[in-house]
């Protein structure tokens, strides 16, 4: 049954069938090898993989950052960015990543970031003077930050799949963000100094106050949501719900950028991204119930075990098989599958399962700009009019700097955790 499942699976993507429909296919397929499993097995278990509360946290988040992105966010993050770093060498690509770190704690998804932000930083850095490539490759980067910083789509289903708290995921993952952020604006810097690429004029302060006076209403949200979730008012679904009442209210009351006119197309897009997500996960569940049945996780982690006991030498290997799987399978689909198998096995060899959330959600969020599959790089390259080929030549220096970053993360587990366990009062 295992073999029919991987091999119909690596033909389905050899024929360029969508993952989330591959992954259905070919569990059908290896249930039918198998013969004595009905298929209305099928829908029950596809069913059971979406009956889960802390996955309405997902509509609920995506809801919130359509919303703010209707809302006029975008342009009013940019002005705040732009009045902090402008100034700096290279000060319109600093900006980009700025922004991008600002939206990542709204909007809870990589592509949004990419394509709300980019649409307006892109054109602007080429008029500018930014090479094509190296203005697409900045945003592409950058928004990778959106699903490390919280709240963060991928840290739900991580959570959901190995059972480890959201909200302490959440918590975790604002240092590696901000590491990562702090990596690639130095990376810009450097790329900008060489280049000789323009400043923006500086700010004056009465300039700043305004920025950020008008942006102050969406920074507040990140902080409602993750003080929310850490004090225990709510959960990390019910902050969900609550991020969408408050970004309804902001674009609406103080913003007044969304009029009734647009909450069909603000909802329409929501369902749209939703439907995409929630169908995977539940294509996704299906194949992991598959997995589980055969035991396949408990043959993975005798593998892994076998090969060495060592935390660091096992999350260096969990690594180069993210990197080699981010670059062919969707993120979502990738955490669905595989942490329910690798989860368990990090945790055996003592590496705290919150540690190895955040090294699993940045390693993946590498495949975002990794070709063939690069879903970023796809969305930058569009608004730049650039190929494939080209914007990934400029993302060279930027795969350095991340791949950095990530092995301070997985050396430093203080760099997840520490920020818990001083909330925790050192627990």
């Amino acid at each position: 049954m295992i073999t029919a499942l991987f091999i119909s699976l690596i033909f389905l993507f050899l024929l360029g069938v969508p993952v989330a429909i591959s992954l259905g296919l070919a569990s059908c397929i290896a249930l039918l090898f198998e013969g004595d499993t009905p298929l209305l097995v099928l829908a029950q278990r596809a069913f059971v993989s979406l009956d889960s509360f802390p996955l309405l946290a997902i509509p609920l988040f995506m809801l919130a950052g359509v919303i703010m992105e209707y809302g006029g966010i975008s342009q009013r993050l940019i002005n705040l960015a732009n009045a902090l770093t402008g100034h700096l060498s290279g000060g319109l690509a600093i900006v980009t990543v700025v922004t991008t770190m600002f939206f990542a704690a709204i909007s809870g998804s990589s592509i949004a970031a990419t394509a709300a932000l980019g649409s307006i930083l892109i054109p602007a850095m080429i008029k500018r003077g930014y090479h094509k490539s190296y203005a697409g490759s900045v945003q592409a980067v950058s928004g990778t930050l959106g699903i490390i910083i919280p709240p963060s789509i991928p840290l739900i289903l991580y959570g959901v799949a190995a059972g480890t708290s959201i909200g302490d995921l959440f918590i975790a993952g604002i240092v590696p963000g901000l590491v990562i952020g702090m990596g690639l604006i130095i990376t810009v810097i450097i790329i900008s100094k060489k280049r000789n690429y323009l400043r923006e004029a500086k700010t004056t302060s009465r300039e700043l106050r305004k920025a950020f006076i008008q942006t102050i209403p969406a920074l507040i949200m990140p902080v409602i949501i993750l003080g929310g979730i850490y004090t225990g008012i709510f959960t990390a679904t019910e902050a969900a719900g609550v991020a969408v009442a408050y970004a309804f209210i902001v674009s609406t009351v103080f913003y007044r950028s969304i009029h009734l006119r647009n909450i069909g197309q603000v909802l329409q897009q929501a369902t749209t991204t939703t439907a995409t997500i929630m169908f995977i996960i539940a294509s996704a569940g299906l194949f992991s119930w598959i997995l589980t049945i055969e035991n396949v996780p408990q043959q993975v982690a005798q593998f892994f075990t076998a090969i060495s006991s060592n935390p660091a030498v096992f999350l260096l290997i969990i690594v180069v098989l993210l990197l080699i799987v981010g670059m062919f399978m969707e993120t979502n689909a990738s955490i669905i599958i595989l942490a329910p198998i690798l989860a368990p096995v990090a945790i055996e060899l003592g590496i705290n399962p919150v540690h190895f959330g955040i090294t699993m959600i940045v390693t993946l969020a590498i495949g975002m700009i990794t070709p063939p599959l690069g879903l970023n790089l796809f969305v930058a390259g569009r608004i730049a009019k650039l190929r494939l080929d080209q914007i990934t030549r400029g993302m060279v220096p930027f795969y350095i700097a991340v791949v950095l970053t990530l092995l301070l993360i997985i050396f430093i587990p203080a760099l997840s955790t520490g920020l818990l366990n001083l909330l925790n009062g050192g627990d």
